[in-house]
């Protein structure tokens, strides 16, 4: 069965012509013109994917993207405005996936479309449930708790987090951990793995401006502490 990506977008030519290129890449594809009917259908069927675009009639990206995630860890690829580097943080911050700013190659897209969608699918190298101190992370169920309570996190988040954990006590660079999360080729110095990092570090630290867990080495990357006390 075709993988299905739900399209939020006003831009009703933009959304056509996106239509017509994932269909003929093998998607099925859904449209949805402002944010509440893109909500209504995503409530109707979650879809594999969802493309949302920042500038809607009625609801902004933001605040949709925000009521997506609060019934939803569906993969969102985010179309924010061209050069705003702002939105693209923002974007991160409340749960999207990933970012692509407008105009954009069709051809980007759908790549980025599909690392996020393989992100989500592949497979661990370690299913084990993985246990640091008060921290359990479940490769298996794609859970991490912290005293036993969820950590709220996207699909994309948590592969980072797994692969942090998975190279304990070893420095990783943007560049690594892109690797490792099997990721759209992107510039080392992206924000978008700073942000990613802060979010996971604001679902699992007990004071994320003073990080225990994934610690910042200047100018080298990050690495997720080997050893951890029993009250961190």
């Amino acid at each position: 069965m075709a993988e299905e990506v739900l399209i939020i977008d006003d831009d009703t030519r933009l959304s056509a012509m996106l239509s017509d290129y994932l269909s003929a890449s093998g998607f099925s594809v859904r449209e949805a013109a402002t944010a509440r009917a893109g909500l209504a259908e995503l409530a109707r069927r979650a879809p594999d994917a969802v493309i949302l675009d920042v500038m809607l009639p009625d609801l902004d990206g933001f605040e949709t993207c925000r009521r997506l995630r609060a019934v939803s860890d569906v993969p969102v690829l985010m179309l924010t405005a061209r050069g705003d580097e702002t939105d693209r943080i923002v974007g991160l911050e409340i749960g999207a996936d990933d970012y692509l700013p407008k105009p954009f190659n069709p051809r980007e897209l759908l790549a980025r479309l599909r690392a996020i969608l393989r992100r989500r699918g592949s497979p661990r190298a370690v299913d084990d449930v993985m246990r640091f101190g008060r921290l359990e992370i479940d490769p298996g169920s794609r859970i991490a708790r912290l005293d036993g309570r969820d950590c709220a996190m996207t699909g994309h988040q948590f592969d980072l987090l797994v692969a942090l954990a998975q190279h304990a006590g070893r420095i990783l660079s943007r560049e690594q951990l892109m690797d490792l999360v099997k990721g759209v080729e992107a510039d080392a110095f992206d924000r978008s793995i700073d942000v990613h990092i802060s979010r996971i570090r604001a679902a699992i630290e007990d004071d994320p401006r003073h990080p225990r867990r994934i610690v910042t080495v200047r100018g080298a990357g990050y690495v997720f502490a080997r050893r951890q006390d029993e009250d961190v």
